[in-house]
């Protein structure tokens, strides 16, 4: 039907172009061109038809079934894409018509439009393999396979097979012809640019996995690295470290070294403060009643401490314990007291996030003594604020373990030595 109606047009516009007073050959040309500017708008027209109606009743009807696997092609606009096929359709079928006179163009506009085909077609099959890589990753039987690394390979065939075509269509050539060149020439390109092709698959790798972008926050101990990258390229990945020197690093090595990316710290809204006080053995001891006493009026605690002691004394009186020696039942300790109160004192804390771990944490013994860790997190992630918090909490465990005669472990110092000659002498 299209092509009687542009046979037809063809010569009621050729006739226009006469009447106002243009040449035969002027005339053909300005014929053609208005075909051909009339085509693309119908073309156009067509494919936006296309796309309503899978957006407004293709969609609509996936949506309703109770299959997954729909929905997903929905959601990856698989319908949509397959839309940009009835365009290059038309223009197959009207362009020998519009082009009859003119046999040395319609072989271009032929491979143009082969072309735009097999572009089209190579986004439908991306889009489905982004559905069946969906799929498989919501799968049990694939929980633990790496399916993302399938398909960035299955991606690349298909991009490398897409390219051979289309120079196989656009050169008049087999697409064998091409295989054996390029096999060829594998082993000189590889010699040539090893670095530039081991770059250009990192930086696909890098890029599909979102492993790294410019402005991330990332650590590479094994070329002292440490600092913002502020660019990355086929080639290079370059670092601007804390100390404002730049560190380039071949981009291959982000593939087949390790490294850390703080970006989900900075994505998170808080950084980690991890640290321990090391406590002296010798200064682990039972609370008394006058200890209690004391810790009673410590307004973090005092309620804690209360609540602990009647709990420790039901545990005693219900098995008959003989309280009058210390090591007898249940009995809290300055240490775990001190833990609990380091708990109290971070949770209400105001640089302290509520909404992330916090915990306090007593280590192996080592040769320092006892690691009572801290482990919580600041709400910030700028570096000035985050170590102002740190130490604003640390100050403060340090100065207040005294009053719960924990004694902070150091290694012993001249003025120790002294103090302990001094001692000795006076015994």
């Amino acid at each position: 039907m299209l092509r009687e109606l542009f046979s037809g047009l063809e010569n009621w516009i050729e006739g226009l172009f006469l009447k106002s007073g243009s040449s035969d050959n002027w005339a053909m040309y300005l014929r053609v061109l208005s075909l051909l500017v009339l085509l693309g708008i119908i073309s156009y027209l067509f494919y936006w038809i296309a796309k309503k109606l899978t957006a407004f009743y293709v969609t609509r009807v996936v949506r309703k079934t109770e299959n997954v696997w729909d929905d997903a092609l929905a959601d990856n606009n698989v319908f949509s894409t397959v839309a940009h096929i009835v365009p290059a359709i038309i223009f197959m079928s009207i362009s020998p018509e519009i082009f009859r006179d003119y046999p040395e163009i319609l072989p271009i506009i032929k491979k143009g439009t082969y072309v735009y085909l097999i572009i089209a077609s190579l986004r439908i099959f991306l889009s489905v393999l982004r559905v069946l890589e969906y799929g498989m990753q919501k799968s049990e039987a694939f929980q633990d396979k790496p399916i993302s690394s399938y398909t960035q390979l299955v991606r690349i065939i298909l991009y490398i097979a897409a390219f051979i075509y289309i120079l196989s269509i656009l050169m008049d050539e087999s697409p064998l012809y091409f295989l054996s060149a390029f096999g060829a020439m594998t082993a000189l390109l590889m010699l040539i640019f090893k670095d530039t092709i081991l770059g250009l698959v990192a930086s696909i790798q890098m890029a599909a996995n979102d492993m790294v972008r410019v402005g991330d926050w990332v650590e590479m101990q094994k070329f002292n690295a440490d600092g913002d990258v502020i660019a990355i390229n086929l080639n290079t990945v370059k670092i601007r470290n804390f100390d404002k020197t730049i560190t380039s690093i071949p981009t291959y090595y982000f593939i087949t070294d390790s490294f850390k990316n703080w970006r989900g710290m900075q994505e998170s809204g808080g950084r980690r403060i991890k640290r321990s006080l090391y406590i002296n053995v010798e200064s682990v001891k039972f609370v008394s009643n006058e200890d209690r006493e004391k810790y009673e009026r410590f307004y973090l605690i005092k309620d804690y401490v209360k609540e602990r002691q009647e709990e420790i004394d039901r545990y005693n009186a219900e098995h008959g314990v003989d309280t009058r020696e210390m090591i007898n039942g249940r009995r809290m300790t300055n240490l775990g007291v001190f833990r609990k109160y380091i708990e109290m004192y971070l949770r209400q804390h105001p640089g302290v996030s509520k909404e992330m771990t916090i915990m306090v944490r007593q280590l192996a013994m080592d040769d320092k003594g006892i690691p009572l860790e801290v482990y919580c997190f600041a709400n910030t992630v700028e570096w000035l604020k985050y170590e102002s918090i740190q130490a604003d909490i640390f100050d403060h465990l340090l100065a207040c373990a005294s009053h719960f005669d924990v004694e902070i472990f150091q290694q012993p110092s001249g003025s120790d030595i002294v103090k302990a000659i001094e001692a000795g002498k006076r015994g």
